[in-house]
C-alpha cells in the first residue's frame, strides 16, 4: 500500500483535445496505462486534413483506440459511424465514458483484441481504418496483412498507419498505394488507398 505524506502529490490524470469538428476544444480523459500514446494535435491536424475530403459520412474503424482520440476526432468531423476497438478494458471504459459525455450516438466501442475482431470484420464495411498501435510491436504488419487478404475494406477505402519513425516503411500489398507520407519528429505518418 502506498501511503501519500504531505509533500507528495497524486499524478493527476493526462488529458487529449479535440482539435475539430462540433466537439472542437473538448478535453478527453488519457488512463494512465503503461504504452497507451495518444496521436498528438500536430499528427492530428496533419491526418485529418489529409482525409476532409473522405471524412463525412464514412465508416471508420480505430484498431488500436488507446485514449480514442482518432475516433472521437472522426466522429465531431462528421463521420457516419465510428468503431474504436480497445483491448484494455480500462481504456475502453474510460472511451465509452466520453463518448457518453459527448452524445456521440455513431460511435461505438468495443473491448477486444484488433486481430482477433478483424478475423469475424464485416465484408466492405470499412471506408476509413486507423491502425496506430504500441510502437515496436508489429502489430501493424499482422493487421495491413489481414485487411489486404480479407474483404472488410470498401474499394477506395482509406487505411492510416502511425508507427515510430525507426521502424522500416511499410511496402504496401498489391493494388495498395501511398498516398500521402509524412515524418513528425519521431513519427512516421502514412496514408493508404485500396484501389
Amino acid at each position: 500500500m502506498l501511503i501519500l505524506g504531505s509533500n507528495m502529490k497524486k499524478k493527476r490524470p493526462g488529458t487529449v483535445r479535440i482539435i475539430g469538428g462540433k466537439w472542437r476544444g473538448t478535453r478527453l480523459p488519457v488512463p494512465d496505462l503503461t504504452g497507451l500514446r495518444p496521436s498528438g494535435d500536430r499528427s492530428r491536424e496533419t491526418l485529418f486534413n489529409w482525409l476532409q475530403a473522405d471524412i463525412h459520412g464514412a465508416t471508420c474503424i480505430d484498431l488500436f483506440a488507446g485514449s480514442g482520440v482518432l475516433g472521437l476526432e472522426a466522429a465531431s468531423r462528421g463521420a457516419g459511424q465510428v468503431t474504436l476497438i480497445e483491448k484494455s478494458r480500462v481504456a475502453a471504459a474510460a472511451i465509452r465514458e466520453s463518448a457518453q459525455r459527448l452524445d456521440a450516438e455513431q460511435v461505438q466501442v468495443v473491448q477486444t483484441d484488433a486481430i482477433e475482431w478483424l478475423a469475424d470484420c464485416e465484408s466492405q464495411s470499412m471506408d476509413i481504418v486507423f491502425i496506430d498501435p504500441p510502437f515496436c510491436s508489429s502489430l501493424e504488419r499482422r493487421v495491413i496483412e489481414l485487411l489486404s487478404m480479407g474483404d472488410c475494406l470498401n474499394t477506395g477505402a482509406l487505411i492510416y498507419l502511425e508507427t515510430a519513425w525507426e521502424t522500416p516503411p511499410l511496402v504496401p500489398p498489391p493494388a495498395w498505394e501511398i498516398i500521402r507520407e509524412k515524418r513528425l519528429g519521431e513519427v512516421r505518418m502514412q496514408l493508404l488507398k485500396k484501389n
